[in-house]
């Protein structure tokens, strides 16, 4: 009898941890992007671990740049650049019409690192596109930036961290062009009201879940007129800063 007991209660105890782990099973076969050991796929949806997958690409260019074209996404690989030991990158890349990313970059010689670059592509496909459509039935055809690469420390103060521009790993993102030629901008619509507000919020928000750092006009007053994002290292770490 005792030893039926311990079995029944032996068997109340695993059948609910087998049952919830079955589920557990199920969920990560539909969802890999939302479990932390699955391999980043740029064709699937944004995921719980999406950001952590994309910041933890520095340094590993050949994957990044195999994850880019298995997404369709176009591009050029720029050469490595080394201007001072905490100044240059090795994995910029610069996005080629065509592809799956279908917004063009103003000026047009915009190269990133990277992982920069991919979190852009997700940006566009989840966030961007979707907003636009949204808010004014229209798709963005351009994004206009102050750039990615200056050597430079953070806020170009004379001393302190340096900035991840000066990796390449960051871009600031001023403005958007709709396809009926509207323009978007961050100085002059974010508080704004109405839908061009809100449009520049959800998008700023979309970006908190792919990049490490997303910096706004709600940060400081250095940050009125872009959106700054980049894949700062701590970002692997699952450590982001949204403002």
């Amino acid at each position: 009898m005792r030893r039926t007991l311990r079995i029944g209660t032996a068997l109340l105890l695993v059948l609910p941890i087998a049952f919830a782990g079955l589920i557990l099973w199920g969920y990560a076969r539909s969802h890999p992007e939302d479990m932390p050991w699955t391999k980043l796929d740029l064709t699937r949806p944004v995921g719980a671990f999406t950001g952590r997958k994309l910041a933890g690409l520095a340094g590993e260019g050949g994957r990044c740049r195999a994850l880019l074209a298995q997404a369709g996404i176009r591009f050029t690989a720029l050469p490595p650049r080394r201007v001072t030991p905490q100044c240059g990158y090795d994995d910029a890349v610069r996005f080629a019409s065509g592809g799956s990313v279908t917004i063009a970059w103003r000026p047009a010689d915009l190269g990133a690192s990277c992982p920069v670059a991919a979190g852009l592509g997700l940006w566009e496909w989840h966030f961007v596109q979707p907003a636009a459509l949204r808010h004014f039935g229209r798709r963005v055809a351009a994004i206009e930036h102050y750039g990615s690469y200056s050597c430079r420390r953070i806020s170009g103060r004379a001393e302190g961290p340096w900035s991840d521009h000066a990796r390449a790993n960051a871009v600031d993102v001023a403005a958007f062009r709709l396809d009926d030629g509207t323009r978007l901008s961050v100085i002059g619509d974010w508080s704004r009201g109405g839908p061009r507000a809100a449009f520049l919020r959800e998008i700023r928000d979309g970006a908190c879940r792919l990049f490490a750092t997303v910096l706004s006009p709600d940060y400081d007053a250095a940050h009125r007129d872009h959106l700054h994002l980049d894949q700062a290292a701590r970002g692997e770490r699952g450590w982001r800063a949204c403002r």
